[in-house]
């Protein structure tokens, strides 16, 4: 699991806790001696407690690992705060997608879903089914903090909202996020050894650039093992360098017209295809691309020996203190019409993080219980941990903090892990700027503006979150199952030489006997119904 040192990343770097079916059924037991006396008149709408007498709920979620949740000092002060205990058992993540979906099929049920990653097409099955249930109304009524930034930002509204107009499952907002996919970063000490003062702005500039990586000993060890650029199975540098030929997303994305593309069949595709194949033949692409592992593609970065990578930050496969010496590559410019291009977060990082079940007894206090975290104190709480552990207000009136040494002497991160879910995956809540005031770091600081620099100029939505019909969902699922594995063993073809490029026309008919225009029109269509529903 990549652990995130810096205030920005870990407001969005999350962690959750997770229920066996045992503990699902025990705790909707518990809820459920509840019903009699937890009444939608008995919560309160403003204030804490959120209800005067106490009650129990069950939630499902993944766990990461770092702690039991029912030893997380956050979920105690909750419960202190609203008088609502909740019952946790763990599903170890890398099993949870399994296991969720054999809780759906049994019947037996959590109140609550937690960071439970529910996808688009488990809202619209289970909502639909009735197993989860409509929150519209509970936000409007038991949600203050969510209802004004749905209001604030429909689009945020509009993407979570499923065919029938229904929200079933509330998403974790950052509105100020940039990064699509974590950008690539130069070596800045090669860069250094080289002399390069200007960074390479077209295609051709950069297979330059990475030719004297090759040849010119950048790390200066006498020995010619450096690696001009690095990935693995290139899904970590896909998107970035497609955005070079104007191409926003990996298999489908909108242009700025709506015009939806199906990406291995688009022209751009194939130039990509080219470059790559044209450093992979130099051995400028790391030959080992399509088989190590991310772990792997690390201990080279720390042995120095690469020039060009992926990583959510350059000192993560670098090795060594955050610095600002690494710079951000910006996308390079081609002779595609609207070259360069680059995608941008939607500002939902992740959607499905929240839900509540037919079997809860009190839905309008859970929903005021989740709403907490849709605001700054809420948010503090999940973000940061209480008050006095890992920080304190340095100056209260401005809202200004500063970190307080670590407890036990550890990793603050690890620490606040123990603290919070909010650690190592998405749990349901918002990024507030005031929140990490006077906790940014100057990596924070130099990353914003080398985003502002670099990214946003370039940068579009590639395709808004949206909500195929059942029937829709079906027939992408088949689709897709087929033609993504084609491509993906043609990628790695062309890109090594196995398959020439000249077979390309023989590519695209496969394409589209597979099923590629459907794609297309499927996702045409939700778009449009998507852009509609805002107007």
């Amino acid at each position: 699991m990549k652990k995130r040192f810096n205030v920005l990343t870990s407001a969005v770097g999350l962690s959750i806790l997770t229920l066996s079916l045992a503990a699902c059924s025990s705790g909707s037991s518990d809820a459920s001696d509840n019903k009699t006396t937890n009444t939608a008149d008995s919560v309160h709408k403003e204030g804490f407690p959120i209800l005067d007498k106490p009650i129990t709920l069950s939630v499902i979620g993944p766990d990461v690992g770092s702690a039991k949740w029912d030893t997380m000092q956050v979920f105690k002060d909750m419960e202190k705060l609203s008088n609502i205990k909740l019952t946790f058992q763990t599903i170890p993540v890398d099993s949870f997608e399994t296991k969720k979906n054999l809780i759906f099929a049994s019947g037996t049920l959590p109140d609550i879903f937690y960071a439970a990653a529910l996808t688009p097409a488990e809202q619209v099955t289970y909502g639909s089914q009735g197993t989860l249930i409509p929150l519209e109304k509970l936000i409007n009524d038991y949600a203050p903090n969510l209802k004004k930034l749905l209001d604030e930002h429909p689009e945020v509204r509009k993407s979570i909202t499923t065919p029938d107009g229904h929200i079933y499952a509330l998403p974790f907002i950052d509105l100020g996020a940039v990064w699509y996919k974590s950008p690539l970063y130069y070596n800045g000490s090669f860069l250094k050894k080289l002399g390069v003062s200007k960074l390479p702005s077209t295609p051709d500039e950069l297979y330059d650039y990475l030719k004297r990586v090759k040849t010119e000993d950048p790390n200066g060890n006498g020995k010619a093992d450096e690696i001009p650029l690095t990935s693995t199975k290139l899904k970590d540098i896909r998107v970035q360098m497609l955005g070079y030929w104007g191409i926003y997303d990996e298999v489908y994305y909108a242009d700025k017209e709506g015009k939806v593309h199906y990406t291995p069949q688009e022209q751009g595709y194939k130039e990509y295809l080219t470059f790559l194949n044209r450093l992979w033949k130099d051995d400028l692409l790391d030959h080992e691309t399509f088989s190590q592992t991310d772990e792997q593609k690390k201990s080279k970065g720390k042995s120095n020996q690469v020039a060009l990578f992926n990583d959510w930050l350059p000192y993560f496969m670098l090795g060594g203190e955050p610095n600002t010496e690494n710079p951000i590559m910006a996308p390079l410019k081609t002779d595609i019409p609207e070259s360069p291009v680059a995608a941008k977060s939607s500002g939902i990082s992740k959607n499905g993080t929240f839900a509540i079940s037919k079997t809860n007894p009190a839905p309008e206090a859970t929903m005021r219980w989740v709403d907490y975290q849709y605001g700054y104190e809420g948010s503090t709480l999940f973000g940061q941990g209480p008050e006095n552990l890992l920080w304190k207000f340095k100056d209260k009136a401005t809202l200004t903090k500063e970190w307080l040494p670590v407890p036990d002497g550890g990793d603050r991160e690890n620490f606040r892990g123990k603290l919070t879910p909010n650690y190592g995956i998405t749990t349901p809540g918002v990024t507030i700027p005031d929140v990490s005031k006077g906790l940014r770091s100057n990596i924070d600081d130099w990353v914003e503006k080398e985003n502002k620099e670099k990214i946003l100029p370039y940068a579009k939505v590639p395709y808004p979150n949206v909500f195929l019909t059942e029937a829709e969902q079906s027939e992408v699922t088949s689709i897709l199952s087929d033609l993504n594995t084609y491509v993906e063993q043609m990628e790695a073809k062309f890109v090594t030489g196995q398959e020439p490029l000249s077979s390309w026309d023989k590519y695209s008919a496969q394409l589209k006997k597979m099923g590629s225009e459907k794609i297309v029109k499927i996702y045409q269509d939700a778009y449009d119904r998507w852009d509609a529903s805002g107007k």
